[in-house]
Formats: C-alpha cells, structure tokens, sequence
C-alpha cells in the first residue's frame, strides 16, 4: 500500500480489517490458560474465565476472552514503544524520569505505559520546566483538546487518539477530554467446551469451562501443618516457633498470639509463612478449543470524527494515526502471541489485512512490517509538511516529590510483607 492510498481510503472507505485465525503453539485442542478474573457469589468465590455466547457461521457457541481490547491496547503500545527504542520509527510521546529516586525496579513511566496515556496521574503529578504537566503551557493544550481540534495530542501523545484516552479530572467534573479509540483489537476463543452449571435458586444456568487445573507442592523440608507459629514480641511483623518469644493477647490469660500476615490467612499455620505443603487441589480451570481468532479493526470513520485545522493538516493527521496503527499490528505481530503463562498462540496461516469499503465489499491489502514502517515514515513527514509540529525528542518530566514519596512507601510496605496480594499465575 502506498501514502496516497491509504489517504484516499481514510477519506472514503469505512476501515481495515483483519480476522487472523491462531491456534496454542503446543498444536489444536492443546489446553490454554485464558485471564482468570473475580467470581461472583458468596464467600470467597474462585476465579473464572469470561464466557460468551457469540454467533459464529450461523449458530450460537460458547466462546472465551483470551486478551481483552484493552490488554491488547496495552501490547500494542508496548510494542510501538519497543520499535521507537530500536529506532524503527519517530513518535511525539511524553516520559517521566525517575533516575536518580532510588526506586526499585523503576526508571522511565511513557505515555505508552501510563494507565491513561497522556491523561495518566503518573505524569499529571509531574513537572514540566517546573510546572505541574497540566498546568504548563502543553498541559493546558492537551487539556482543551478536543474531537474536532485534536491537534495538541497528535504533535504530542498521538497514540492517545488511536487507542482513546479521557481526561477524567478535567474540567466540569470529568467532562474534560475524551477520544474514543479508533483502533480496536480482541483474542478470543471459539467453540470451547463447557460444564453446564445451575443455579439451585434462580434457576439460571452459568458456563463453567471443561477444564481442570490442578496445584499441589511438596515441602523438601517437611514442615508439617501442625507446627504452631506465634507472633514475635520482639518484633509483631515477624514470626516465631517459639512459645515464650511469642506476644501475648492482653487480659488475664495472657495467651500467646498466633501469627497471621494478611486476612484470611490460617492463624498459626505454616503455610501463612509459605512453609509446608500444599494440598493438592483441582479447580475448573484452563479451556480447549477450535481456534483462536484475533479480530482487528482500524476505524476509519472514526479517524474521520478527528478534526486538526480542516483541509490537508485534518488529511494528513487522520494518515498519520492510520499508518500509526498499521505498524502497531505489525510490530505486535513480528514479536508473536505469547500473552500469559500458559497461553501461548501461533497463527494458523497468514491472514491478511482487508480495506472495507463504504458499501461493505473488502479488498485484500497486502503490508508486511517494512512496507507499514516505510508508509508511516512517509505519513510521518506528510504531517510535518502539512504545518504539524512533530518533536523529534520527547517531551521530559520530572516526577514531584509527593509522588516519588508514594511510591517508596508502598514499595516499602511490599518489602515489609504489606503489600497486596500477588495476582494469580495464569490471570
């Protein structure tokens, strides 16, 4: 595809398209592990998948989310963030500087990290040129944008307007700036086996995969559960085996304090310090299917609700985030479907990418990633010459205190065993 192509068919056509058939690496009908999110329902509900009855070649099957549109948002993002650290493109974007903070583990926070892109708390409670971002001259800008004069976010987070982005805390109370995403991308699988599961009260029947997943540990030390471990008086956030170092539960019998680190923890027990074993359990878990499919599709219609000036500035912005998402497919293709543990995906043949028409008839539309990274270098200087002030550097905060302060703190709670729970391995 050349520049004046996809010009033309962001200013006629309706979008580009790609429905990418994937099957797990390990071969067809090998077991995946989806994202596991919250049951639902009494007390301590176990995790579950997202299922989905979806009409697929005329019928109604069960399918199952495997990477959410905002997962893979993130991961197109991250992979637009690794080519512009290779040097593969050029791309206005702002950053946080965190060297020098003594931070564990962090370093640089991007617009293409951030939670809200350029809109993040991240960088709102940092400083530009001294400055708080969005009181700065460019937070101001960004904060008055909007869908019909967007030009602020293209010269400087354009991924804001590709993938969407809100300015919760703008004016009016939330009203502030808000771009849909005009990029939309999901994994799903098809046709997954299901355990039919009913509601003894309501009556409802809820999905539960096929699926088993089971866990078990063997302590090489042997510790057994029966052990009792006490809080130490010497020190209430750590743990004693024994008795007379334990603290003691005040009143008149003085019994000595079991030591639990979190809620919900079994007082006393091994296990609340990670010793013992664990016992071998099974929960419904992990998922089989036909195929995976990764639906991807570039709204051009939308790119059209984008204004910057009218005329060839607003042809060559919309161009621009065009070929923008093109290379974010296919930087996130080239690095392949590995997504979580134990869902690990391969295409099953090569789809490619579809130019849909006003009228709903497609054309095929053959881009590799060269060819989407010389058309969107071609974008990119189209954009300059039609008056955009691209930086060819990013713009560079500096956190404030008060935030450096927040996270050395909760850093330190984590070290301390204070911190929040570790997120499930397959979730």
């Amino acid at each position: 595809m050349e520049y004046a192509a996809l010009a033309r068919a962001v200013a006629d056509d309706a979008a580009l398209r790609r429905r990418q058939v994937l099957q797990p690496v390990g071969g067809k009908g090998d077991k995946i592990f989806p994202p596991t999110y919250p049951g639902e329902g009494g007390r301590n509900p176990p995790p579950r998948h997202v299922y989905e009855r979806r009409r697929v070649d005329g019928g109604e099957i069960w399918c199952v989310l495997i990477d959410s549109v905002q997962s893979q948002a993130n991961r197109l993002e991250e992979a637009l963030l690794a080519a512009l650290r290779d040097k593969s493109i050029a791309l206005p974007y702002v950053t946080v500087d965190f060297t020098g903070k003594e931070l564990a583990g962090v370093s640089e926070i991007t617009s293409l990290d951030a939670p809200h892109r350029v809109y993040d708390a991240i960088l709102r409670d940092s400083l530009l040129e001294g400055q708080p971002f969005m009181k700065s001259p460019l937070g101001l800008r960004l904060a008055e944008a909007k869908p019909n004069d967007a030009t602020a976010l293209l010269e400087t987070s354009p991924t804001a307007l590709l993938f969407g982005a809100w300015h919760s805390t703008g004016e009016g109370g939330g009203l502030g700036a808000k771009f849909p995403r005009c990029l939309v991308s999901e994994i799903i699988a098809v046709d997954t086996p299901v355990d039919a599961i009913t509601d003894q009260r309501s009556g409802e029947v809820e999905p539960r995969t096929s699926g088993r997943r089971t866990g078990s540990r063997i302590d090489p030390l042997g510790v057994l559960g029966s052990i009792a471990i006490y809080q130490s008086a010497a020190d209430p956030k750590n743990w004693t085996p024994f008795e007379r170092e334990a603290a003691r539960r005040p009143g008149g019998n003085k019994e000595p304090m079991l030591f639990v680190r979190r809620k919900g923890d079994k007082a006393g027990k091994p296990s609340v310090i990670n010793h013992g074993n664990v016992t071998p359990s099974v929960q419904p878990l992990g998922i089989t299917c036909d195929h995976a499919e990764h639906v991807a599709v570039l709204s051009f219609a939308a790119l059209r609700r984008l204004g910057f000036g009218g005329g060839e500035r607003d042809a060559a912005g919309r161009a621009l985030l065009a070929a923008l998402g093109l290379v974010a497919l296919a930087e996130r293709d080239a690095r392949g479907y590995a997504l979580r543990s134990r869902c690990d995906l391969v295409c099953d043949g090569r789809a490619p990418l579809e130019l849909v028409h006003a009228d709903g008839a497609t054309d095929p539309v053959e881009l590799d990633r060269t060819g989407a990274n010389r058309l969107y270098a071609e974008a990119y200087d189209a954009a300059r010459h039609a008056g955009f002030a691209l930086a060819g550097e990013p713009v560079r905060l500096v956190p404030q205190d008060k935030l450096v302060e927040i996270v050395r703190r909760s850093q330190r709670l984590a070290l301390e065993g204070e911190g929040g729970e570790a997120q499930d391995e397959d979730a």
